[in-house]
């Protein structure tokens, strides 16, 4: 999506004469842009949410003022930026306010984390099936991963369902081994791939 609209200037200028559906399109335009940074200055959706709906209603009750030769992408993010420092001036005031930010800020920083960390789980445990011979791997891949019974995999793939078992415990096995020494894989996920 293109950061300035084809015929901005023209709607800049229906806006100024208090036109809403020119108002409407600018808001739909630069809503995600504005939310955006908001959300990387704020960390919270809540908050963002408020402080942009804060943005276009100061556009609205301005509109006459709006210059249709200046930038209004500039305009509308220095809005943005006055609102959220603002913001953060209450809450040097306010404890409420202060504990919302720092909230936001640690489950932003939690997800986060989590992220990356389910990231390095995923890849360390595909790097130990990858070990796997091709035949077990595959047999691993479609009981354990994909969910399929040792019944249909035993079908599938034209061997004995003891085959099929045994392909299975010694997969399991060697994954054991091979993440029991990497400390840093979640022991939840190595429990969920090698036991359910």
């Amino acid at each position: 999506m293109p950061e300035i609209l084809d015929n901005e200037t023209a709607l800049l200028e229906r806006m100024a004469k208090g036109d809403k559906d020119a108002f409407q399109v600018i808001y739909y335009h630069y809503a995600p842009r504005i939310y955006g940074k908001l959300l990387k200055l704020l960390h919270s959706e809540d908050l963002a949410a408020e402080l942009l709906q804060e943005v276009f209603i100061i556009v609205w009750q301005k509109h006459a003022l709006i210059d249709p030769g200046r930038s209004f992408r500039s305009y509308l993010f220095k809005i943005a930026d006055n609102l959220a420092i603002d913001l953060f001036r209450k809450a040097n005031r306010s404890t409420q306010l202060i504990n919302r930010l720092l909230e936001a800020s640690i489950d932003h920083y939690t997800h986060t984390e989590e992220r990356l960390e389910q990231k390095e789980n995923a890849f360390l445990l595909q790097t130990a099936i990858d070990a796997l011979p091709p035949q077990r791997k595959l047999v691993f891949t479609l009981c354990k991963l994909e969910g399929k019974s040792h019944d249909e995999v035993s079908r599938l793939l034209g061997i004995s369902t003891s085959t099929v078992n045994n392909h299975v415990v010694k997969a399991t096995q060697f994954l054991r081994e091979y993440l029991a020494g990497r400390p840093d894989i979640t022991g939840m996920l190595l429990l969920y791939f090698l036991f359910k």
